[in-house]
């Protein structure tokens, strides 16, 4: 009898176990909220089949709602989650797939490196000594504001050897330290052992932009130090055209990347945004484009067939088969929302997949835009990963706010 109980709690508590592992696995796949337009069905993970619970009996078909939101619970074996589900219009944008080159210039001065300075027997660093780190952003010294990279040499240089006060963000923190630089042996010169940054220059893929405000989001991922990984600060920036004559195709271990030139340094747009999702900015040019499609919202987005628009020779994107494997409907990575892997026979053999240069390309399903190419996979440039277009314009709204109250 004993054992038989044993056996029966063994089995409610590898239930309850089961049970605890499906709703954490429900909230992980369901995202914290649903935008979804007038008469579309709401598809959980193309997989999952849940019981959605709500008074007004608006799901799964939605027949007449006027833009409010609703309390949504949906529950599991009586347990609820509690979601929030928004009824709106589709939105309609342009996709993009054309090529940009990206002239970035950061808000302060970007600490990149530490050189140590060669003084008798000895090696010196005065900024690492005092307390200074790569990663760093450098906006003033001795209160003087700084604007360029050749401003620190300057001020370095020309203080004669006296106690600099460095003024720096590391994070959100301002912070102030005390060097005091050192006369290099080698060429007579003040240093503090920093080697900086100012600006930053590319080339990336549109993504898509609003024919009525101008605003326009691409790359999907933001640009970063090449040395340091960190988000460049951004102060100001444009793109401008640029021509692809060429490919360096990826290999599995070493990432391919797109050959261009820019052809003019006339701004095609200003940037206005450099985050996590993707650059942002105006059109302040012309640019080749799409007509107006529908943009996805991240619920409607499903494994399965999809194209890419992108330009791998001239300045005029194609469009190209890929299959969407894995899609996160989660907000727990904001950026990595698809598994993507490219069908394309042409594609492969002009890139052999994805390749620097191409993140930002559209990603088109069922005639609407579901986002946008990030990253490639290093070992297998085939496959790599998508942002959702919905990801991307929670930016974008900004600056289409931006230019309203302006």
């Amino acid at each position: 009898m004993r054992k038989l109980i044993k056996a029966i709690a063994a089995l409610g508590a590898a239930g309850a176990c089961l049970l605890f592992t499906l709703i954490l696995y429900i909230q992980y796949i369901i995202p914290d909220n649903i935008m979804i337009g007038k008469g579309e069905e709401f598809i959980i993970n193309g997989k999952l089949s849940l019981t959605l619970n709500d008074e007004k009996d608006l799901l799964p078909k939605i027949a007449d709602a006027g833009g409010n939101i609703f309390g949504l619970n949906i529950h599991l074996r009586g347990h609820p989650v509690q979601e929030a589900i928004s009824f709106v219009e589709a939105r309609m944008v342009v996709p993009g797939g054309n090529p940009f080159g990206i002239k970035l210039h950061t808000e302060g001065i970007l600490i990149v490196g530490m050189t140590d300075i060669q003084l008798g027997a000895k090696l010196l660093n005065p900024a690492k000594d005092a307390g200074i780190k790569v990663g760093d952003i450098l906006t003033h010294i001795d209160g003087q504001r700084l604007e360029r990279g050749c401003d620190v040499r300057q001020m370095v240089s020309g203080g004669a050897g006296q106690p600099l006060t460095f003024t720096l963000l590391r994070g959100a923190q301002e912070l102030e330290f005390t060097v005091e630089p050192v006369l290099s042996e080698f060429d007579r010169e003040y240093k503090t052992g920093i080697w900086v940054r100012d600006s930053s220059a590319g080339i990336g893929t549109m993504t898509y932009f609003d024919p009525a405000s101008g605003a326009f989001a691409g790359l999907g991922h933001a640009v970063c130090d090449v040395d340091t990984g960190a988000i460049m600060p951004m102060a100001h920036g444009k793109i401008v055209d640029v021509n692809i004559s060429g490919v360096n195709a990826g290999q599995s271990g070493r990432p391919g990347e797109l050959k261009g030139a820019f052809i003019s340094d006339m701004p095609l747009g200003e940037l206005h945004i450099n985050s996590e999702a993707g650059l942002f900015g105006v059109l302040t040019g012309d640019f080749i484009s799409h007509d107006p499609i529908p943009m996805a919202r991240k619920g409607e987005v499903q494994p399965g067939p999809a194209v890419i628009f992108a330009t791998i020779s001239g300045n005029k994107p194609q469009s190209f088969d890929i299959t969407i494997e894995k899609v996160n409907h989660s907000d727990i990575s904001p950026t990595k929302n698809m598994v993507i892997k490219i069908n394309d026979d042409g594609l492969l053999s002009a890139t052999g997949g994805i390749v620097q240069g191409m993140s930002g390309s559209p990603i088109i399903q069922n005639g609407k835009l579901a986002g946008a190419v990030t990253h490639v996979f290093v070992n297998d440039p085939t496959r790599g990963y998508g942002i959702f277009a919905e990801n991307m314009d929670k930016q974008m709204i900004k600056i289409e706010n931006y230019r309203i109250a302006a």
